[in-house]
């Protein structure tokens, strides 16, 4: 199997502007959502989500920010396929347009086939994700199940050599391996997590709050590591979270979800700087600042370039 450090990412090399990107998504997308529709069906019918339509391009950061119960997880989990009953997708489509130059429709896909898809073309970090280890098995014994799951005809020296480069590869020692979850940090289980989203070198990664509960500093390192991986593996991510600042630092664009619609969706640097709808200018003059007017919120830079945040 490939090294990740050896695929050739000239077809997914992320654009050295936030214009290039955003030309990227419409002329080489890796995901198109058309019209979709999410309904929690009971006593009270809940739209969840609302006909959203988006597209994200090879090797983008889409942010997708929104307040808690607008829908950005259940649109998540409705594209993987993961939403349980009550949840019903009640309209709609998702594609995925590979890099090898076939298109699935994700709507279609079920049985082994979704079992398959699922970590080898998306993979999903999920939210509260540093929890969710197995607290009894070795973090070795938990990676190395997803390439005796998807591969396996991997040799079991070359499945311990893969997840100990995949460690090392997200900033964890590979000697952690031996370790139990409980032994770990909540910054180093998160880096595991999306260690382990990477195992099958997937073309999207969606990120549900992906930072949740993690104190700043660990934060900042782990959006450098996103940003960094994605640069230089071009995989495309979704970046699920209510922290709007957070999305202005790393996102090539944002879409910004209210009540299961998209009510806004621009570039990064416009949208903070020229933000179009009411509530995305509500949501802006939300965060305190440390100096200035409410909603002027200082950081260092508004977006990643080469992979760093500045």
């Amino acid at each position: 199997m490939t090294d990740l450090g050896d695929r050739p990412v000239s077809d997914a090399r992320a654009p050295e502007s936030l214009s290039e990107r955003a030309a990227e998504a419409r002329t080489h997308p890796v995901l198109t959502i058309d019209d979709f529709s999410v309904e929690y069906k009971g006593d009270r019918v809940v739209k969840a989500v609302r006909n959203v339509s988006l597209t994200l391009g090879r090797g983008e950061i889409l942010g997708l920010a929104g307040e808690s119960g607008c829908g950005k997880s259940t649109l998540a989990y409705g594209i993987n396929r993961l939403l349980k009953p009550p949840a019903v997708i009640t309209g709609g489509s998702a594609h995925f347009h590979s890099r090898e130059g076939y298109v699935i429709d994700l709507n279609e896909l079920g049985g082994e086939e979704l079992r398959a898809f699922r970590w080898d073309k998306i993979a999903m970090v999920f939210q509260g994700a540093m929890n969710s280890l197995n607290p009894v098995i070795t973090i070795q014994r938990q990676m190395e199940d997803i390439f005796s799951t998807h591969r396996p005809d991997m040799s079991r020296k070359d499945r311990r050599m893969r997840c100990g480069d995949l460690l090392e590869r997200v900033g964890v020692d590979r000697a952690r391996l031996r370790s139990f979850p409980h032994e770990l940090s909540g910054g180093m289980r998160q880096r595991v997590m999306i260690a382990m989203a990477m195992a099958l070198d997937p073309q999207v990664m969606i990120m549900d709050e992906p930072t949740t509960a993690l104190d700043v500093v660990v934060q900042r390192e782990i959006l450098r590591e996103i940003t960094r991986l994605r640069a230089a593996l071009g995989f495309a991510v979704i970046f699920i979270t209510h922290d709007l600042p957070l999305l202005l630092e790393i996102s090539d664009r944002i879409a910004v979800m209210r009540e299961g619609e998209i009510v806004e969706l621009g570039d990064a640097v416009e949208l903070y700087t020229n933000p179009r709808h009411e509530y995305t200018r509500k949501l802006l003059a939300s965060f305190p600042s440390l100096t200035g007017e409410r909603g002027d919120f200082i950081r260092s830079g508004s977006h990643a370039q080469n992979g760093e945040l500045v």
